[in-house]
């Protein structure tokens, strides 16, 4: 896989960078805030301070510190949303989806009945994928 560009655009500068809002939790090399589009109520994102794109360049303290976030998340989401269950994940590249090339983990609350039938979860995101029979 090629890198992914990483340098800034002084004219337009990067949105997890230059004005965090609705922080939720901060850590010095990471932060957490409710996701502005919403896929579920309580959808959140995890971001590290540093600007990189691609998750697989960060450091094993940032992997490390976002690990920390998403733990202390789900308790803040647990109590404020009681969601079913969860889906966590990064979109890497604009193949996978990538539209913010300033790596973001989602967390996203699940619900019973928010879809049809959620076997597959994450494999959905190449349509008919997700349901399978092994």
């Amino acid at each position: 896989m090629e890198k992914i560009e990483t340098k800034r655009d002084p004219n337009n500068p990067c949105l997890f960078c230059k004005d965090p809002r609705g922080v939720s939790l901060e850590h010095e090399l990471a932060y957490s805030a409710r996701d502005t589009y919403p896929a579920s109520p309580g959808h959140t994102l995890v971001i590290p301070r540093r600007h990189v794109a691609s998750f697989f360049e960060l450091t094993t303290e940032e992997v490390n510190a976002c690990m920390e976030l998403i733990t202390e998340e789900r308790t803040l989401l647990d109590e404020e949303f009681n969601p079913d269950g969860y889906n966590i994940g990064v979109n890497v590249g604009q193949a996978a989806g990538q539209s913010i090339f300033h790596v973001h983990i989602h967390i996203i609350p699940r619900y019973k009945g928010d879809v049809e039938n959620p076997q597959g979860g994450v494999r959905h995101v190449i349509p008919k994928k997700g349901h399978y029979t092994r």
